[in-house]
């Protein structure tokens, strides 16, 4: 039986996972918790991978080396583009990129596109067991800037942003392994700043809205597999 890997990365979407499923025996990775769980007759193990694009991808390759997983899914929050996304809509990632690249030797599309990664969701039957918003997510080592959003939009064709799925997806790819990246709109920000800026009780609340959604509707993306 094929082990599956959950990656779960900002501490306040893992505290969202621990409160869920009230785990009885967790371990301890140099990343963070893991805990095995069973759901339809397959094991998951859900990992505290981290925040931010370091953590992300050396966790998901310790995770990938130590588990053996046959997929990497990777569940989360994300900031939407106001007017563009709703709070609480579900982004199922058909791409990643990470935009926060600046290169001035050579060629700079070049860059980026060496850290985008197509995901293959062809294995997945549909309809899917929750409305999605299947598009490119963008990814970077910051919250989302009120004045990147115009570039974000007409670039690269975005709604939303997060900071860990584009390393997640990148590491998978090189692994060889399926990814499923699926991340709830937490929060919203707009060309004059973030509802959840300086208000992290906004962010914290949009977190455990979005977790709910995604933890209910696990097992029927699990049966999909």
């Amino acid at each position: 039986m094929e082990t599956i890997l959950v990656i779960i990365s900002a501490g306040t979407e893992w505290r969202e996972v621990k409160q869920y499923y009230r785990p009885f025996d967790i371990l301890e990775s140099p990343y963070g918790e893991y805990f095995e769980k069973w759901i339809d007759q397959k094991k998951l193990i859900f990992f505290q991978g981290g925040w931010g694009k370091i953590s992300a991808a050396a966790s998901a390759q310790y995770a990938i080396c130590h588990f053996s997983p046959g997929l990497v899914i990777n569940l989360g929050t994300c900031g939407g583009f106001e007017g563009l996304v709703n709070r609480g809509e579900i982004i199922l990632a058909t791409q990643t990129v990470v935009y926060d690249i600046i290169e001035q030797m050579g060629d700079p599309e070049e860059a980026i596109r060496f850290y985008s990664t197509d995901l293959n969701l062809d294995w997945i039957r549909q309809p899917y067991p929750l409305p999605v918003r299947a598009m490119r997510l963008v990814s970077a080592d910051r919250d989302i800037l009120a004045e990147d959003i115009p570039g974000l939009k007409e670039k690269h064709s975005a709604v939303a942003g997060d900071w860990e799925s584009g390393a997640i997806a990148w590491v998978a790819e090189r692994n060889n392994l399926h990814c499923l990246i699926l991340r709830g709109v937490s929060d919203l920000v707009s060309d004059e700043g973030g509802e959840a800026y300086g208000s992290k009780h906004v962010f914290e609340s949009g977190t455990a809205m979005v977790m709910k959604i995604l933890l209910d509707s696990l097992p029927e993306w699990v049966k999909q597999m």
